[in-house]
């Protein structure tokens, strides 16, 4: 098995405690659902937020949806000018046995902007 990492992102609607655990839901759910992943396939997440959110943890809401025995970790991420608003991003570190070229690095909503190069 080798360890891989995905990378993904979102954006939020508002700086409130529902939008960011609702859209952050959305995404660690469409990572697993994309590689074809378990809880039991990750090995850790770190999450990052652009400055302008702060009104809840992102990684409340994998808790929620069941990371229970999963590393997490939360950083906000560098207040570069003229960068996308309201995102909160990811990076999985997960095992697996397939190649880097068939993982699924996944940008929703306004999101997507940040990697043109990716095919949603």
């Amino acid at each position: 098995m080798a360890v891989r990492a995905i990378r993904g992102a979102v954006q939020v609607e508002a700086d409130e405690r529902d939008a960011i655990l609702e859209a952050t839901a959305d995404l660690v759910s469409e990572v697993l659902r994309r590689n074809e992943l378990t809880t039991d396939d990750v090995i850790s997440v770190l999450f990052t937020a652009t400055p302008d959110l702060n009104a809840e943890f992102p990684a409340l809401a994998a808790r929620k949806l069941g990371f229970t025995e999963v590393p997490l970790m939360c950083a906000t991420e560098i207040a570069v000018p003229r960068a996308l608003p309201r995102v909160v991003r990811l990076m999985a570190h997960i095992e697996t046995d397939r190649p880097r070229a068939e993982l699924h690095h996944v940008y929703l909503r306004g999101a997507q902007a940040l990697r043109l190069d990716i095919a949603q």
